[in-house]
Formats: C-alpha cells, sequence, structure tokens
C-alpha cells in the first residue's frame, strides 16, 4: 500500500495550476445554455488530451487507452483506462464535465473566463465546478502513466459533455452507457466527482418543478364581489396542495441514517401576474415552485399526487377556504368557477441513496478520515443529473468532490488548491487500499 502511495506522491501543484489557467481559459465557450449557448466541449478535451497523448499506447508509447468519443460534433467525451493486471478488478473516476454554468463578467468581481490566484483561492467559473476536478484527475491519470506502477485494478477517469443541461439527451454519459462503452466499470466503484466540502455526498434527492395557473375573474377592486379573486383562490389552494403532499410525503427513517438536512419538500418560488392598476383584481396569475423528494419516495408519484391534488380542489371549489366576507370563487349567476391548472417540466429527476454497505464507500471513507482528518458523510436536498441513471444501470455510484458547496453555480466562483491537493492525496489512498483488497 505505503508503495503505491509513494510512488505516486502528491499532487504537482505548478503542473494543476498551469492545466486549470487553460481549462478556464476556455470556460467562456463551454458555456451551457441552450439554444442560446451551446458548449464546445472538445476546447476542453483538446488541453486533456496534449496532457495524457504522451503517455497513450498509441502516439506515446505508454500505457494509458485513451479513447475520444464523440457523438455531436465539438462536443466529446474522454474515457482514459491505465489497465490493471487482474480482469474485472477496476475503479473509476467519473462526472468531471467539461461544460460550466453561464457567467455575467458585469456581476463578477474579476474575470470568470480566465483564472486568477488569490492565495489558496482559485478563481473563475468552473474552479468549483468542475473544470478544477478535470485538471485534477487529468493529473492524477498524467501520474499514472508517468510512473507506471504495478496495479491489480484498472483505474478507469471518464470526462463527460453536457452535465449542465441534460435537456438535450445523447452527447454525454447517458449516450456512452447506452453504447456500452462503460459496462466494465460496473466490476468496481465508480467516485462521481462533481460535488463538494471533501467529504462523501451520500445522498441526493429528486426534483420536479411545477406550475400552478390560477384563473378567475377580472373586475374592480371596489366591487369585490363580483369578481374571482385568482391570487386568493391560489393562496388558498397551495396552501391544500402542500397540506395534502406533507402527509402523503411525510419525513422518512431512512433520512435521518443518511444525514439529510431536510425532509422532502414542496413550495413557491415565484409568482407572475398580468400587468395592471393596483385597483384591479386580475383574471389569472401563475405560482411556480419546486419539490424537492429524498431518494426514499418515487418522484413520478409525486406528479400523479399533485395531479389529483389539483383536480379534486377543482371538483370541490366551493368548499375551500374563503377570505372575507364576499371572496368567492365561483359565481353561479354568469357560470363560471375559479380554475386551477398544474403543469410540469419535462426535465424530471430522481434522487440517488448510494450503497453505505459497499466496499466503495467504506474505501473512500477511510482515506477521507486519513487526509482531510475527519468523515463525515452528508446527503442534500440538492439534485444532480445523471447518476440515479448509472445506479439504476448496475453501478456502484459514490459522490465526492473538492471544491466549495457555497460557491457552486455562483458569482465569483473558486475553488482552494489545498482542497484539490487533498483530493489527489484521497484518490491515490483509494488506489492503495483497492491494492490490498483480497476480496
Amino acid at each position: 500500500m505505503g508503495s503505491v502511495k509513494d510512488l505516486l506522491g502528491h499532487l504537482d501543484k505548478d503542473s494543476f495550476v498551469s492545466l486549470l489557467s487553460k481549462l478556464i481559459g476556455e470556460s467562456k465557450y463551454v458555456q451551457n445554455n441552450p439554444p442560446e449557448l451551446i458548449p464546445e466541449e472538445d476546447r476542453v478535451a483538446k488541453h486533456v488530451l496534449d496532457v495524457l497523448l504522451p503517455y497513450s499506447t498509441t502516439t506515446g508509447g505508454g500505457p494509458l487507452i485513451v479513447n475520444h468519443v464523440t457523438y455531436v460534433q465539438g462536443r466529446g467525451n474522454i474515457i482514459i483506462e491505465y489497465p490493471g493486471t487482474v480482469p474485472g478488478k477496476i475503479l473509476s473516476f467519473v462526472g468531471c464535465h467539461m461544460d460550466v454554468v453561464t457567467a455575467n463578467p458585469d456581476e463578477w468581481d474579476f474575470d470568470p473566463f480566465s483564472l486568477t490566484i488569490d492565495g489558496d483561492k482559485l478563481q473563475g467559473r468552473g474552479t468549483t465546478d468542475c473544470l478544477g476536478h478535470v485538471a485534477m484527475v487529468t493529473e492524477l491519470m498524467q501520474r499514472l502513466g508517468e510512473k507506471k506502477p504495478k496495479l491489480k485494478s484498472s483505474v478507469v477517469a471518464v470526462f463527460i459533455a453536457s452535465e449542465e443541461n441534460s435537456s438535450i439527451p445523447g452527447i454525454g454519459v447517458d449516450e456512452l452507457v447506452k453504447h456500452g462503452l462503460l459496462n466494465n466499470l460496473k466490476e468496481g466503484p465508480l467516485y462521481w466527482v462533481d460535488t463538494a466540502d471533501k467529504q462523501p455526498c451520500i445522498g441526493t434527492a429528486g426534483m420536479l418543478a411545477w406550475k400552478l395557473r390560477t384563473t378567475g375573474k377580472l373586475f374592480h377592486s371596489g366591487l369585490p364581489n363580483k369578481a374571482i379573486n385568482p391570487l386568493e383562490l391560489s393562496m388558498e389552494a397551495l396552501k391544500q396542495i402542500q397540506l395534502r403532499f406533507y402527509n402523503d410525503f411525510p419525513p422518512h427513517p431512512k433520512e435521518q441514517v443518511y444525514k439529510f438536512a431536510t425532509p422532502s419538500t414542496m413550495k413557491p418560488t415565484q409568482w407572475i401576474y398580468p400587468a395592471g392598476g393596483v385597483n384591479q383584481i386580475p383574471y389569472e396569475c401563475t405560482i411556480s415552485g419546486d419539490v424537492r423528494l429524498t431518494p426514499f419516495y418515487d418522484i413520478k408519484n409525486v406528479k400523479t399526487k399533485l395531479q389529483e391534488y389539483v383536480d379534486d380542489i377543482n371538483a370541490n371549489i366551493e368548499k375551500l377556504d374563503t377570505r372575507g366576507p364576499v371572496s368567492k370563487y365561483v359565481l353561479p349567476e354568469e357560470n363560471i368557477r375559479g380554475r386551477l391548472t398544474i403543469s410540469f417540466d419535462e426535465d424530471i429527476m430522481s434522487g440517488v441513496a448510494c450503497d453505505l454497505d459497499s466496499r466503495g464507500f467504506h474505501v473512500l471513507c477511510k482515506a477521507t478520515e486519513e487526509v482531510i482528518g475527519y468523515v463525515k458523510p452528508y446527503s442534500i436536498t440538492g439534485s444532480l443529473p445523471l447518476i440515479k441513471e448509472l445506479q439504476d444501470e448496475g453501478f456502484d455510484v459514490q459522490t465526492i468532490g473538492y471544491g466549495l458547496t457555497s460557491t457552486y453555480h455562483a458569482n465569483n466562483e473558486y475553488c482552494l488548491l489545498t482542497d484539490m491537493c487533498q483530493g489527489f492525496d484521497v484518490f491515490v489512498s483509494i488506489i492503495s487500499q483497492l491494492e490490498d483488497d483480497t476480496s
């Protein structure tokens, strides 16, 4: 175990920062916000390949098997394998994505599209999410190619396209799985490298975005008895919908085991209504929000239940609480009823609960405690795309990352160089431990 660690050593800070500078220099061109911004992940892939191809079997006479897989022009994925000596013994680092979320330079204190260094801070769009991880894992694979340790386990790194927006399928890891290019990774732990704060993230939430449109009747606010106020109707209806949601999806006992900070939630986040004077009761409004569902419930069942709640309220709208002596949701003399319509975004994500009994999890915890000084697994009701699909396909998915939650998708994004150095050491420890594994 010690010999592998000694051979692989620690992260070369100068080499890492140099590579990261090149990657952040491409971040403007890999912003993912279609249809306006379509990332060109191959701009990042080129720098990764420049580092690794000199150690490849095809161009450098080295041990690395390099596969640049493209399904959409300019938007490739990279699979790097350092072969071990025991067939079927494998570990992988997957999920480092080569696209980023958008950044508005006018809202940043520094240029988001170039790397700046402030002490231990490495600043720029993608430093935390996820180009910092791309650079760190590239350095790890380069070290394996250079030092050529004799390992029983094959070590595989997969750099992916199109993680930040999964509305367009057939580009990234989903397509790699579809074509069977990652099937061999089911034989060992798969570490999804795209979380933060240096601790194992053992659970994420499902997510369902919804819109509740309420139709009433417009009238002068001095004659509210002749109106159906959609704002009042929305508020009362949403209260009932939330009460029913929390009754059907209460806190689950496993949430404590997985250390979720909150149970499942359903809440409004936006309210839109037509322009008009303050003396006018509008004819409609729309409340939007989301459901964050812990992985012990089925997100598709939530969609069905929310529709049932709305249908029931519409059918029994006379029974809904009103507000004040003339507030009403039905005008019988005009044969007008207030009405609710709920709709959902197509992009539904399911939550993930990692396997806490797997060898992959135990090795990650031991490596984290060894390098960081403590191990404190956590779960979040934030959502990660793609990994539930991998778990459903039979992969032992564990998630980890060395950026900072506080800067994820935020203005003035940065990571810490010391954190990335520790991440490198954790990965070396994982490789070393699995070498000693006789199971």
